[in-house]
């Protein structure tokens, strides 16, 4: 059995992250809603002055999927945090440990950082995940509901 590696992605990834966002999306019921290019992630999560960082999974040679990440700051514990946006592995390697080795990693990074929380969202719909994500420990942020303004939204409650 190849084992599972994960490694920090760099800019010639850019058109493999995009792979995996346009799967994910897809998973998620939401490929339209896909607007970035192959050079928006190389720019966004790449460029000079990006906070974005990303990681690719590898079973052997094989891409098998990725995590982009970002550092927030609570004001409440006055250090930093690590939000995970977006976390996927490919249907036919789940249920392998690529899930765990990837969010272990990343909490890994967290602790190294000293970031005082490591969190990310998951839709409601999605059990699977929301079953591992308890099976690791990680609790449901109860008390909270996730807003945001996007697309013309944001346009025009800038303008007004």
């Amino acid at each position: 059995m190849n084992t599972i590696e994960i490694r920090e992605a760099v800019a010639d990834d850019s058109k493999l992250i995009h792979m995996f966002v346009k799967d994910l999306a897809l998973y998620e019921k939401a490929e339209h809603e896909v607007v970035a290019t192959v050079n928006d992630i190389r720019e966004s999560v790449f460029g000079g002055d990006s906070t974005v960082k990303a990681l690719i999974c590898n079973q052997g040679n094989t891409p098998i999927g990725f995590a982009v990440y970002f550092y927030n700051y609570s004001t409440w514990q006055g250090r930093k945090g690590l939000y995970l946006e977006d976390l996927y592995i490919s249907p036919a390697y789940r249920r392998g440990g690529a899930g765990r080795k990837l969010l272990k990693y990343l909490a890994g990074i967290a602790v190294a950082e000293g970031c005082g929380r490591f969190e990310w969202s998951v839709l409601d719909w999605n059990e699977p995940a929301r079953q591992f994500y308890h099976s690791i420990g990680a609790k449901p942020k109860s008390e909270w509901i996730s807003y945001q303004l996007a697309g013309e939204a944001l346009l025009q409650f800038s303008k007004g």
